[in-house]
């Protein structure tokens, strides 16, 4: 019995590696393979550029952005323990409050660290 159902997960995971790399296959075997200079040339708006084609962001930049994506999970999992406060009790609401005080520490540190300041 338990042969069988570790025959299921081993099918699936086969399943699974064809599904993600036989796309890959059929496309290097049937795309296209003809290179040219204008193919290769940078592209960017449909101009040619001028100058560097390499700028430096800032570091900021990216900080910001994984800031969103933190504060954005916190969305994320703070909209449906709302929706079903009423029947979680209060551990659910203790749990809650420790994670919004870790949010509310990160978001301490990142200001105290001047990440949020642009200029």
């Amino acid at each position: 019995m338990i042969a069988l159902n570790y025959g299921f997960i081993a099918i699936l995971l086969v399943l699974a590696i064809a599904f993600a790399l036989l796309p890959l296959a059929i496309a290097g075997l049937i795309a296209p393979r003809r290179p040219s200079r204008d193919k290769n040339d940078i592209y960017e708006c449909g101009l040619r550029t001028q100058g560097e084609t390499w700028v430096r962001f800032r570091v900021q930049y990216y900080i910001v952005a994984l800031l969103f994506v933190v504060f954005d999970i916190e969305t994320v999992f703070l909209y449906p323990w709302a929706v079903s406060y009423g029947g979680l009790g209060t551990f659910a609401l203790v749990e809650m409050v420790i994670f919004l005080l870790m949010l509310a520490v990160a978001l301490v540190y990142a200001w105290a660290k001047g990440v949020l300041r642009w200029f």
